[in-house]
């Protein structure tokens, strides 16, 4: 039986195998631009807000665009996959399912705006599970800080010490440890180049999701 009494998962490359995805509209939109995407900048955009990630694009190439521009063009670029082709990591479902038929209350801390990651969970049939959703558009700061799993908590009722936060890079882990809250790094191949980072911070990894549910 799980310890903790509320569940925060991040979403992409944590719960949805949609990394990939953001590669792919990276590379595109920089190459409308005449621009290659490197994986340093992959990597930078990683942990950001979509505003954050506008402004750092906008700074580090020179682009005299405004950020809300360049979020409608991600927007739009990504809300037909998110709808209808993004995919949940293998036995990602059954371990919410586990998790819920167990009493304890989900959430979400995403950098997804509501029409991206409400669709992306109802395709996957999994969106009725939840208790609560953060977005970091509703705070101030990234995933390098607690502001996101604080708005989480809250919203689900539970002290971050009662809290497991499920997230897939450093930047999450570490943000949610400075907030008090207790923490599970998720193997994702797009952010395996801190895969031991993670393993040093997090008070738990896991590679897939049947290991948490005893399955061989």
């Amino acid at each position: 039986m799980p310890d903790f009494k509320a569940a925060i998962f991040d979403l992409d490359g944590t719960l949805l195998d949609s990394m990939g995805l953001w590669a792919q509209i990276d590379a595109e939109f920089l190459a409308r631009r005449g621009i290659e995407a490197t994986e340093d900048y992959i990597q930078a955009v990683t942990p950001l807000s979509f505003n954050d990630a506008a402004e750092y694009t906008i700074a580090r190439y020179g682009l005299d665009e405004s950020s809300e521009g360049i979020i409608a063009e991600w927007n739009q670029m990504s809300r037909d996959a998110y709808r209808h082709r993004v995919q949940m990591k293998p036995d990602a479902k059954e371990y919410l399912l586990h998790l819920k038929g167990s009493g304890v209350k989900l959430g979400v801390a995403t950098a997804l705006a509501p029409d991206l990651f409400n669709p992306a969970l109802e395709h996957n049939g999994v969106l009725h599970l939840f208790d609560a959703f953060a977005s970091l558009g509703e705070v101030k700061r990234g995933k390098g800080y607690p502001d996101i799993y604080l708005l989480a908590s809250h919203r689900l009722g539970a002290a971050p010490a009662q809290c497991m936060v499920f997230e897939d890079i450093s930047a999450g882990i570490g943000g949610a440890k400075a907030g008090g809250f207790r923490t599970c790094g998720v193997y994702d191949p797009y952010s395996a180049y801190e895969w031991a980072e993670i393993q040093g911070m997090a008070d738990m990894t896991v590679e897939r999701y049947r290991d948490l549910l005893g399955v061989s």
